[in-house]
């Protein structure tokens, strides 16, 4: 949307947002390319040969995440209660603005308006009593769409929906419920909870609640991060180790100028390694003490794969570098690695300052170059 906002000739074309390359993936479909059958975290490959007149962007998610920071400020003038779901949905507990603000119906028609006026987007809203049938009746008229789902109106909106309707039905689940005879949400909630409960445990008792329209959950604000990553998936699988490590040192750059970007620190660095037949494998390390500075993670990275390739390297197809468990930061610089951290943490604010000025990737560590970028 935000690509054929920016770029009018885009506009009532197939726009496929991602890599083009052959491991290339689709980060975002617009609707004039979703009726081919395409859609996001497909192979592009695969979505090209669907719509072989589509568009292909590699996005600017800079430019997205702008975007997206408008579009969230506005639903918070409507209430605190702001939980995000992606970049690009939330949910909005707007119970107590009803008073000031009137009903959730007129609640939702100026925040439509708003979005459209401030940033030229549209905005599909679902108006229901709780989470689920919210974001259910959100999907059911895209784009610019407002459905609104009342206790009345439950049993007539869920009823003739397929299964794959209820969060956590995927093709496996739905393989079993067809199996059962159970092909509509209807049919799930005309059918004995115990029975599921008996088939699928707590699977069972949960798509049970939510055939029947139920779900307690609160909407719970959340407007910062809980972890921050950086992954790329390589044309050709890395054979060499050596080039791996330069990557990862890249994605570590990556991530700690954002850590120090928001004044955070973080207590656990993660890799992610996958391999060419899709494998995928994770590794942990718990920092002793929060950390934004690179070369702490870094080395925390590094140490993680080089533990795993000591036990029989096998070529690379994605790599990955995160952190979570993040917080203030109180690094603390002890005796005798005090001028260590100061000359890190004085390297890191110069880098972030040309990055600021010159864009990510003028100034990168020796360290960060693949032997074939040399």
């Amino acid at each position: 949307s935000v690509e054929q906002l920016d770029d009018p000739s885009l506009r009532g074309r197939p726009v496929l947002v991602g890599g083009d390359g052959k491991r290339g993936v689709v980060a975002a479909a617009s609707y004039e390319a979703r009726v081919f059958g395409c859609r996001s975290a497909q192979p592009m490959v695969i979505a090209r040969r669907l719509c072989p007149d589509a568009v292909v962007v590699r996005g600017n998610f800079d430019r997205y995440r702008e975007v997206s920071a408008q579009v969230f400020e506005i639903l918070h003038t409507a209430t605190p209660l702001v939980q995000p779901l992606s970049i690009d949905e939330a949910f909005c507990d707007v119970s107590g603005s009803i008073r000031l603000l009137g009903e959730p119906r007129a609640i939702a028609e100026d925040l439509r308006s708003r979005i459209k006026s401030e940033t030229g987007l549209t905005a599909s809203v679902g108006i229901a009593p709780n989470k689920f049938l919210a974001k259910l009746a959100s999907d059911l008229d895209k784009p610019d769409g407002l459905v609104v789902i009342t206790p009345e109106t439950i049993r007539s909106t869920l009823d003739p929906l397929p299964i794959t309707r209820l969060w956590g039905v995927g093709p496996s689940a739905e393989r079993k419920l067809i199996a059962l005879g159970l092909r509509t949400i209807g049919d799930v909630a005309m059918y004995p909870e115990s029975t599921l409960v008996d088939r699928f445990g707590d699977f069972g008792a949960h798509i049970a609640r939510l055939a029947r329209g139920e779900d307690d959950r609160p909407v719970v604000p959340d407007r910062e991060a809980k972890s921050i990553s950086h992954e790329q998936t390589f044309s050709d699988d890395l054979e060499d180790p050596a080039d791996v490590r330069a990557v990862m040192t890249r994605q570590a750059e990556d991530v700690s100028r954002r850590l120090r970007k928001h004044g955070r620190a973080a207590r656990t660095v993660t890799v992610k390694i996958r391999f060419g037949d899709f494998e995928t494998v994770t590794r942990s390390h718990s920092l002793g003490e929060p950390a934004d500075r690179t070369s702490a993670i870094r080395d925390a990275a590094i140490g993680l794969f080089d533990a795993w390739a000591a036990k029989g390297y096998r070529p690379v197809r994605l790599i990955g570098v995160g952190v979570s468990q993040l917080g203030g930061k109180s690094e603390q610089a002890g005796l005798f690695d005090q001028a260590e951290k100061k000359r890190d943490s004085t390297i890191d604010a110069v880098a972030d300052r040309i990055s600021e000025k010159f864009g990510k990737g003028a100034i990168r560590r020796g360290s960060s170059i693949r032997k074939d970028e040399r």
